[in-house]
């Protein structure tokens, strides 16, 4: 890239002693770390419905005690990284825990899970970020694909632009998007209070599976995409300003507490409504609608929805560049991944992942469900190495 090209876009070089005001606080790390697991508030519940779905509507009814289920999980895994994050304050990831206490294999495998997560995030989010768009704006829906690789590119710039200057651009959005479920949440339960729920038109369903255990846990696991972010924040403990451990361990709490409540919150009212998912409409889109009907505030839950699914991806941008770092001072990556850009972030890191993203986005054709199976057996992999660590620590 030409040298005044590269100034305009990114901005100018930073000096390395600049980097301790690059730190982030309480407010913008959780705008940073944590809206990859709260934007998963989006499309968890509706991932644990298209797998019941299949069994008929009356399996639907499973999809709240499933998320119960999920948000105990929340709170473990919480748990276990808020452990983590006091006892490794340089940044305690899956990979650093599991290599430490388990061994070279078992910390490889985490980071290599870890990595493979991260690209998924950036692309089930943007993904899921173009579909609450198409849900409100239809005649948008073909050019899904397009939408798409366009949002990870303005998200690239930005953080190649720097850590605090990504953080400013995301706290707005992170804190619109968490005002607007709630405020989704309260109408919705208001109407419960007053008896007056309209649950959504039933629909002809082709019942293709039986409700067996194995389905439900499918059900359960798709679901788990929720989870997804939770080890950012102990990934990314430098990059708080001092006390780190005790700044990140409260963000990390702010985090679980507002998943855990906006999730189950999601799930009740998609049981009270009686949402069924469709292909070209979210369950968020189908609940805010019922809800508000076709006013101002269903078009502020979409556009709150995508935004924080679009810069969810920052988790990822964040942690994917860090990670590779370490992998790379520890000689299982090429050494360019170590090192810093003229903004003192991991550029290499950074355009790498958002090349495999881009990739995978226009290989699935944008479409969120035929991305979250890929996730599962990644996401439960680095927590259990993870924890499995932090037991022999």
């Amino acid at each position: 890239m030409p040298n005044s090209l590269k100034r305009i876009v990114l901005g100018r070089p930073l000096a390395t002693a600049a980097e301790k005001h690059e730190r982030l606080g309480k407010i913008s790390g959780l705008a940073v770390f944590s809206s990859d697991a709260l934007s998963s508030v989006a499309y968890g519940t509706e991932e644990i419905l298209w797998i019941l779905v299949t069994a008929g509507t009356s399996a639907l009814t499973l999809g709240l005690p499933i998320m119960v289920g999920i948000v105990f999980l929340v709170v473990v895994v919480a748990s276990s990284y808020w452990q983590t994050i006091h006892a490794y304050p340089s940044g305690g990831g899956a990979y650093i825990v599991a290599k430490d206490n388990l061994g070279t294999l078992p910390g490889l495998t985490a980071g290599a899970a870890l990595l493979i997560d991260y690209v998924l995030t950036v692309a089930v989010s943007t993904a899921a970020g173009v579909a609450a768009i198409t849900s409100a704006a239809p005649t948008l829906y073909p050019l899904r694909v397009e939408l798409c690789v366009l949002s990870v590119i303005a998200v690239t710039i930005a953080n190649l632009r720097g850590v605090r200057e990504s953080g400013r651009l995301f706290t707005i959005p992170t804190y619109w998007f968490i005002g607007s479920m709630f405020l989704l949440l309260l109408a919705g339960l208001w109407r419960v209070l007053s008896g007056t729920v309209h649950p959504l038109p039933p629909e002809e369903i082709q019942v293709t599976h039986a409700l067996t255990t194995f389905l439900i846990l499918r059900a359960f696991s798709s679901g788990c995409a929720t989870l997804t972010g939770i080890e950012a924040v102990s990934n990314g403990i430098p990059a708080f300003r001092p006390p780190e451990s005790r700044s990140a361990s409260l963000t990390l709490a702010w985090m679980a507490g507002i998943l855990a409540t906006t999730s189950l919150g999601m799930a009740f009212l998609a049981h009270v409504y009686r949402a069924i998912p469709r292909e070209t409409e979210t369950v968020v889109s189908m609940l805010a609608r019922r809800i508000f009907g076709e006013s101002l505030l269903y078009f502020n839950i979409q556009v709150a929805t995508a935004l924080i699914l679009f810069l969810a991806v920052n988790t990822s941008y964040q942690d994917f560049p860090r990670l590779s770092s370490i992998l790379a001072k520890d000689g299982f990556l090429p050494r360019q991944m170590a090192n810093r850009g003229d903004r003192l972030v991991f550029s290499n890191g950074i355009v790498i992942l958002a090349a495999l993203s881009m990739i995978l986005l226009i290989v699935f054709q944008g479409s969120v469900n035929a991305l979250i199976p890929l996730y599962a057996v990644g996401v439960f992999l680095s927590f259990t190495l993870s924890q499995a660590g932090m037991v022999r620590h």
